[in-house]
């Protein structure tokens, strides 16, 4: 497809720190590579009718800035499918359409330009008679496929013989679909074999690895809300990455779809697979606490949270650990006493009354920030903080 897309995956990082990756083959969704030791691509999903254009676009718009590399859209309507050409011609980031029950809008997806296309084998009427059609769509347009197999919709003959979704059964009902795509020569898929439980979902993912070399796109399916789904994102993503599975990742909320994008990133950040961005470290206060951090420590998120630069803030409640920390962050504050003393690189240059912190904090961010940008460093596409509403503490709401 001959359009401008986004660069993707420039902030990334191939190699794990913590393991050698799967050795996995590679495949192509529009320009971003999947597997074969590219770096972990983080995907979203619209929540938007996908018929309604303009809304889907604009979605897609905000997705990407905040860091997305692969977005998908539902097609549940033969008005979602109609509207796939002009949101593919349009799209920064490639587009793949999701498709359960009606295997005509595979077809339909396919002829749209989209970069891929999802297919769930568990519901999909006649899947097994029509994939070698599929496969030989895919093969023709240059696209690849993923086999998304999900706890919730296990065709129920698998259901019956494991006695429920276990994760035996979620392996072979994306290996039977796995091993019929290699049939009949088409090789370009991936694989995703949800569950919403993290314990299940990290055991099935193991099981599946030793299975093959396809490249695999972890999620927690259903995670519930931001604050739950986040844990259970980070506890699944966090043990498998750590030991090198997985290729491409969604981190699935109860939330808006720009949340999804902010905590995958986040995590990447935090595991060495993506160039740190922007990041606030803060204390969680106690006794010897003489400034409510709770409050302070979101009203610099919410005051900063427009820094791209991968600048690292420290916002700390007393002197036991605020010099330490400050010391490792570009940027700090010890706070005590009505006042804050800023540090910069660990070393202090000011002190100023406490209701001047975030004013400037901001100064000194926006000076650390023009001096990376002219240095060279890439702050365009970095991700702004993610903010984890503190049960029972006073904290600020996220604005979008």
């Amino acid at each position: 497809m001959d359009k401008p897309f986004r660069k993707t995956g420039e902030q990334s990082i191939s190699e794990s720190p913590l393991h050698t990756r799967r050795k996995s083959r590679r495949i192509m969704v529009g320009p971003v590579p999947v597997g074969g030791g590219a770096p972990v691509s983080v995907q979203s999903m619209t929540n938007t009718k996908t018929a309604d254009v303009g809304a889907t676009l604009q979605q897609i718009a905000e997705l990407t800035a905040a860091g997305c590399d692969i977005v998908r859209v539902a097609v549940p309507t033969q008005d979602d499918a109609d509207a796939l050409p002009k949101i593919v011609a349009k799209s920064p980031i490639p587009v793949i359409a999701d498709i359960h029950f009606q295997s005509n809008y595979v077809f339909e997806a396919i002829d749209a330009g989209c970069a891929a296309v999802r297919v769930n084998p568990g519901n999909i009427r006649k899947f097994d008679e029509v994939g070698p059609a599929i496969c030989q769509a895919a093969t023709d347009a240059g696209i690849s496929l993923r086999i998304g197999v999900n706890a919730g919709s296990l065709d129920k003959r698998l259901y019956e013989q494991y006695g429920g979704p276990t994760p035996e059964a979620l392996v072979a009902s994306a290996m039977k679909e796995a091993r019929m795509f290699e049939d009949v020569g088409f090789h370009d898929f991936k694989i995703s074999v949800k569950h919403h439980d993290p314990v299940t979902m990290v055991e099935t993912y193991r099981l599946l690895a030793r299975q093959g070399d396809w490249p695999l796109h972890l999620g927690v399916t259903e995670a519930g809300p931001a604050w739950q789904g986040t844990i259970k994102s980070c506890l699944a993503f966090g043990a498998l990455l750590a030991e090198g599975i997985g290729d491409t990742i969604r981190v699935s909320l109860s939330a808006p779809p720009v949340e999804e994008v902010k905590v995958g990133c986040k995590i990447l950040e935090y595991l060495g697979l993506r160039a740190r961005k922007f990041d606030i470290i803060s204390c969680p206060s106690c006794g010897r606490a003489q400034v409510d951090v709770i409050r302070l420590a979101n009203a610099v998120t919410e005051g900063l949270k427009g820094v791209t630069a991968p600048i690292r803030v420290a916002v700390m409640g007393c002197i036991v650990n605020g010099p330490g920390e400050a010391r490792e962050a570009d940027l700090g504050v010890a706070s005590g006493n009505g006042k804050g003393q800023i540090f910069i690189k660990g070393k202090v240059i000011e002190t100023v009354p406490e209701d001047r912190i975030v004013e400037t904090l901001l100064k000194h961010a926006d000076a650390i920030a023009a001096q990376m940008q002219s240095d060279g460093v890439d702050t365009a596409t970095a991700t702004g903080p993610v903010v984890i509403p503190v049960v029972g503490g006073t904290h600020g709401e996220r604005r979008e």
